[in-house]
């Protein structure tokens, strides 16, 4: 999916780029007191795009981040640096209660690489990978001003606990209303798939 953002991004942006002095194939002028930005890969490691030849573009196209900054846009870091450099391993304890067909108990998931007891651990982790943004709390729970819709989701609940991406996390899930249970609905397959 983000693939197919960055590719409309640049393709839009290609537009913009025909007016733009000093861009041509393969290069680009960055505007006066615009540094290019820190890249982040589809994959959400922090390795940046290359010019050219990457496996979004063709050889001799500007990078999706030169692009981006030429137009304007700010591509978000797709997974925020730790807090301290010992915080870099994520670790979650996943409490679920409620949700039955064998779904309750206390799992351990650990990323990067996949582990623990999670039944689900190389999923789960490429969930919470998609996920992660900067600027933006995985785990936060529903602003306390939204307006959800009275549907009740069973009896399901869950603690999520320990850190990831170098924060520490302590969230607590329900399905009492509509945006409970799409908040839930969101960490699976972190959280069991309670539809069901």
């Amino acid at each position: 999916m983000l693939r197919r953002l960055l590719l409309t991004a640049a393709v839009s942006a290609s537009a913009a780029l025909s007016s733009v002095p000093g861009a041509v194939a393969g290069t680009l002028s960055h505007a006066p007191g615009v540094s290019p930005l820190p890249a982040a890969s589809p994959s959400g490691s922090s390795a940046a795009f290359t010019e050219g030849g990457s496996s979004l573009f063709p050889a001799g196209t500007p990078s999706a981040r030169a692009v981006a900054a030429a137009s304007g846009v700010v591509l978000p870091a797709l997974m925020p640096p730790p807090a301290r450099p010992e915080d870099s391993s994520d670790r979650l304890t996943v409490t679920v209660a409620g949700a039955g067909g064998g779904a309750d108990g206390t799992f351990e998931l650990d990323c990067h690489p996949a582990g623990g007891t999670h039944p689900r651990a190389a999923e789960a982790c490429d969930r919470l990978d998609r996920m992660t943004t900067w600027g933006k709390d995985t785990f936060a729970p529903v602003p306390p001003d939204a307006l959800c819709t009275m549907v009740y989701g069973g009896p399901a609940t869950a603690h999520v606990t320990g850190t990831w991406a170098g924060r520490p996390v302590d969230a607590r899930y329900d399905r009492a209303n509509g945006c409970e249970i799409s908040r839930w609905n969101a960490l699976v397959p972190v959280l069991p798939d309670a539809r069901s």
